[in-house]
């Protein structure tokens, strides 16, 4: 499995925040669906609040 870092921001009591997440995942837009899930499930977000600037392949051993 890929490795992916993801860059972005989200928005978080009125304010938008940056973010940069390392994930794995078969594609990029697997990685992005992950963002998705990971950043919702943890600051209860909805997608709508999460915007995704940059996904890029991390080089693997």
């Amino acid at each position: 499995m890929a490795q992916y870092e993801v860059t972005g921001t989200f928005k978080i009591s009125g304010e938008w925040k940056t973010f940069s997440k390392i994930v794995g995942a078969p594609n990029e837009k697997q990685a992005q669906e992950r963002i998705f899930a990971d950043l919702g499930s943890k600051h209860r977000l909805k997608r709508n609040y999460i915007t995704v600037s940059g996904i890029t392949l991390v080089d693997g051993e």
